[in-house]
């Protein structure tokens, strides 16, 4: 099996139209999931988040500021 970042590498590669239906692919693949299965996914990657954040990896972000970007991203 391929490695993630090789997968990443690759995808970034292609024409912006095959880069979409790839995401559209992957995102219609995660709707197979079980209700059980995506709430591990989840409680797995807000732990992830949150000892990024403890390790000084990353950075808390207002709730204001992130309200304002969302407003920006879809105007």
């Amino acid at each position: 099996m391929p490695e993630p970042a090789e997968v990443f590498k690759t995808a970034l590669s292609l024409e912006v139209h095959d880069r979409a239906a790839l995401a559209q692919r992957l995102l219609a693949s995660l709707e197979e999931l079980s209700e059980e299965e995506a709430e591990r996914l989840w409680a797995e990657e807000a732990q992830r988040r949150l000892e990024g954040y403890r390790a000084g990896r990353a950075k808390a972000v207002h709730t204001e500021e992130v309200a304002k970007k969302a407003q920006r991203l879809f105007r």
